[in-house]
């Protein structure tokens, strides 16, 4: 691997973990002995998250860039599990190289982050703007909150966010420009284009209950890739990964066994 901090696991065919915006690979640690069973597991720290230096130009294509020289001495073609901006970047990933890709698996992932008037299953863009805005007088309180909209109305909450808050930082703090330049790309991201393009097998999960990439999201994106299924977890909200861990490794390695 190069300069991307990879946790890895087990043997088999590669399948590259892909977390969301302020977090790190550290939060796939549930999940990663019954993946690594069958794959070998590379858990990514994204640029400027966890132990991974930042990219020059914070962009979905910088990401890409940085994760196709990571994998370059890899000739196998990869399945990457991407959650939230990390499923983001899996899309672009598969839309620009899908020689290089085998499967997806798209956790809480939509093709855009804010709302629009033709796309109403999103996060208001004031409320974006407001995280970017806070995050500047308020660093840690802001990251707390981020998590705690993460877990809401799950049947989960409290313990998993208590979870994810024990986490947060335990690979460090990510830079404020970091995050500020992550949540201007989620602010300014639309794949909807792209989506019908990408032939990459895919398994788009959604959590019933998730506010910040609400399903309907999730079901639309699947509707529209042409080889994609779509799975929703009941109960669950934004890392059903978590919340519902067992549910969700067994619907994911289905998938990726080719069940």
């Amino acid at each position: 691997m190069n300069r991307l901090h990879s946790d890895v696991a087990g043997c088999g065919p590669p399948l590259v973990l892909l977390h969301g915006w302020a977090l790190h690979a550290g939060l796939f640690a549930p999940l990663i002995p019954e993946l690594a069973r069958r794959f070998r597991v590379h858990a990514i720290d994204l640029p400027g998250h966890g132990y991974s230096p930042a990219v020059a130009t914070y962009s979905l294509d910088a990401i890409v860039q940085a994760l196709r020289d990571a994998f370059a001495a890899v000739k196998e073609p990869l399945r990457v599990l991407g959650w939230s901006l990390g499923g983001m970047v899996a899309l672009r990933w598969a839309h620009t190289h899908p020689e290089r890709l085998a499967q997806l698996v798209l956790v809480a992932t939509t093709p855009r982050f804010v709302a629009a008037a033709d796309w109403p299953s999103a996060m208001a863009p004031e409320t974006l703007a407001r995280f970017a805005g806070e995050l500047r007088v308020a660093y840690r309180l802001t990251l707390q909150r981020f998590l705690t909209l993460q877990v809401q109305g799950s049947e989960e909450g409290i313990a998993l966010l208590k979870q994810l808050r024990a986490r947060l930082f335990e690979r460090g703090e990510p830079s404020a420009q970091v995050l500020r330049d992550a949540l201007a790309l989620l602010s300014a991201t639309d794949l909807r284009q792209e989506v019908a393009q990408i032939h990459t097998p895919a398994l788009v999960v959604t959590g019933e209950r998730d506010t910040l990439t609400p399903a309907a999201a999730g079901e639309w994106l699947a509707g529209n890739m042409p080889n994609a299924r779509y799975a929703n977890i009941s109960g669950a909200t934004h890392a059903p990964f978590l919340s519902h861990r067992t549910a969700f490794t067994a619907m994911a390695t289905s998938f990726l066994d080719g069940a």
